[in-house]
């Protein structure tokens, strides 16, 4: 059995100095045709400013459309603040500055989102993210920012009808319930609300209307299938592939979603679900991909 669709990687990083446009041909070559490129900043140096955010988006940009030009993938893209970048910052900015340092960090916030809104609003990026909360043991205060400028930012998303993905923690009981309710009180469209390196339990139960990104290591497969037809509106696949020279293949190499994609169809999934997958999902939460050359 074979499935002839378009098979798209919903989480991808690409990094000049690392494999790059290789790393995009082997996904291609493996049978994958879109992806959804991430923004992925330097954590050994983030942006302090508006200008500095503009730059480095422009950059990730600038690699997207080298693939979709040199390779032939379609691209959609993703900018934004990584949550992780906000902690760092906001933690050595409050050592050093105090109250001004804490009031600093939430400004270079706002500024990424603006950056990133920029692009949106020029047609050139499709989505914000990763945003969210830190994935690690954080002081109560640092928690409780992270989740006021999540908060705002899907008010912005509602407002401007723009999805986002979505970088939290690890799995709990109340992490769907949670973001659900806080992404219902800002007015944003549920299906728009794109949960990164979800676990592969899809069902609508335990999603609560959140668009999970399954990440699609070997072990996630059974558990997927197990609960795939029990999902809501459907799921992505994704490889959170870093593309970083001092972590070959890290987090899963560029082949994974389309291996992935075979074995699903192989243990019975339909095709129309992996359709919806590849495409019919993308079209709903990103709109088109920019044509490929």
């Amino acid at each position: 059995m074979t499935y002839y669709g378009p098979i798209l990687d919903n989480h991808f990083h690409l990094n000049r100095n690392g494999r790059y446009l290789d790393a995009a041909k082997d996904f291609q070559r493996a049978g994958g045709t879109d992806i959804v490129l991430v923004h992925c900043p330097d954590f050994r140096q983030p942006p302090e400013t508006l200008q500095g955010h503009t730059e480095s988006y422009a950059d990730t940009l600038g690699m997207a459309e080298a693939v979709r030009h040199e390779v032939g993938l379609g691209v959609r893209v993703v900018l934004g603040p990584h949550p992780a970048a906000f902690a760092h910052q906001f933690e050595r900015w409050v050592e050093e500055e105090g109250d001004a340092g804490q009031e600093r960090a939430i400004e270079n916030y706002r500024h990424s989102i603006d950056a990133a809104l920029h692009f949106v609003h020029e047609g050139q990026a499709h989505a914000i993210g990763e945003v969210g909360r830190p994935h690690w043991k954080v002081s109560e205060h640092i928690w409780d920012l992270s989740n006021m400028l999540l908060d705002e930012t899907m008010h912005l998303a509602a407002q401007e009808g723009i999805p986002l993905q979505l970088h939290v923690e690890g799995e709990s009981d109340a992490t769907y319930p949670d973001l659900a309710a806080r992404a219902t009180k800002q007015g944003m469209d549920l299906v728009k609300l794109v949960r990164h390196y979800s676990p592969p339990d899809v069902r609508a139960s335990h999603t609560h209307g959140l668009t999970p990104s399954v990440l699609i290591g070997k072990g996630a497969l059974d558990r997927l299938i197990e609960t795939q037809s029990a999902s809501s509106h459907g799921f992505f696949l994704e490889t959170d592939y870093m593309d970083d020279p001092r972590r070959p293949g890290a987090v899963l190499g560029p082949k994974t979603v389309p291996k992935r994609t075979k074995q699903l169809l192989e243990a019975g999934v339909e095709e129309d679900v992996l359709w919806t997958t590849h495409h019919e999902l993308a079209l709903k939460v990103y709109g088109e991909s920019p044509a490929s050359s």
